[in-house]
């Protein structure tokens, strides 16, 4: 007779880590250091470190604002993920089972609805328009057949939503929205962040059907349209705000990819180890310069 070794319930199928680990994934905690810079921009300058509402929505725009927008994308993009080499990990998002995405509705509003009361009781049902505006704009960008996701270029501009977190963090921490001018640069650089992801999945969309703006353009008209959005936010920041180390970094960023399209890789696609490599590099620089930006408070007021 066979020997037969004992699974340890919490690692088999469904168990709770199998579970925990498919919600980060969800969640994407690969991108949660950028809603974690454009949480702190608004506090620029004031010691909001003391304050529960501060803490609580600066971990409502990782893990939980990661589950509904994300949650949402994977529930729709369903078969599109099958063909991508970037999904099932901490970074890119996760590959769900027929029956882990069937439960995500449940789950998405579960999470959600603590934080919408904890708003609420800080700070007034204003709050919920936060949230009325979060759901209709990840809504109108994953709606089947006719959401924004496969009508390029309205995907792109679907990304000015990233906004809510600025919006969220002057309510949450009492400071005024951040200026106009801001508020432009944090859309163009929501937008041109989604066109390098849309580059990094061209080949899945493409073999999938679905059309986006890097599908319409091309890698290489794409990464031409980076350039001319960096360039538009590097003015932004340095005419408004006369900030040069912004400035210079979003000046570095459009050079890298004058260099990417024109020597580097040009039409050629990225490969798995260096989409992550791409991913961490920008990670550090977030986590590295969230300090200097919330210690200047350079984007708050104009200059």
């Amino acid at each position: 007779m066979p020997s037969t070794v004992a699974v340890p319930q919490e690692f088999k199928s469904g168990s709770f880590i199998e579970n925990l680990i498919f919600a980060l994934k969800v969640s994407r905690p690969g991108l949660w250091a950028t809603a974690a810079w454009f949480y702190l921009l608004p506090v620029g300058g004031r010691w909001v470190f003391h304050s529960a509402e501060f803490w609580l929505g600066l971990f409502y725009v990782t893990f939980p604002l990661g589950f509904i927008i994300y949650g949402w994308n994977d529930i729709v993009d369903h078969e599109t993920d099958r063909f991508n080499p970037r999904k099932d990990s901490f970074l890119f998002g996760s590959r769900g089972s027929e029956e882990q995405l069937a439960g995500l509705p449940l789950k998405i509003f579960l999470i959600q609805l603590p934080f919408a009361i904890a708003f609420v009781l800080m700070r007034g049902p204003k709050t919920l328009l936060f949230f009325a505006a979060l759901v209709g704009s990840t809504a109108i960008y994953n709606f089947p057949r006719y959401g924004l996701k496969g009508r390029p270029p309205f995907e792109v501009l679907n990304q000015v939503g990233y906004l809510l977190v600025f919006v969220l963090s002057s309510w949450l921490n009492s400071v005024q929205q951040l200026p106009a001018a801001a508020m432009l640069f944090g859309a163009l650089f929501a937008m041109h962040s989604h066109i390098f992801g849309e580059i990094m999945d061209v080949v899945p969309d493409h073999k999938s059907g679905r059309r986006t703006t890097a599908v319409l353009l091309g890698v290489i008209p794409a990464k031409l349209l980076i350039i001319s959005l960096l360039g538009v936010e590097c003015g932004l920041v340095w005419h408004y705000f006369h900030d040069p180390y912004i400035g210079g970094f979003l000046l570095a960023s459009a050079l890298w990819f004058i260099l990417d399209t024109t020597i580097i890789w040009r039409g050629k696609l990225y490969t798995s180890t260096q989409m992550r490599l791409f991913l961490y590099g920008w990670n550090a620089i977030a986590l590295g310069s969230m300090w200097w930006v919330w210690s200047t408070a350079n984007l708050t007021k104009l200059r």
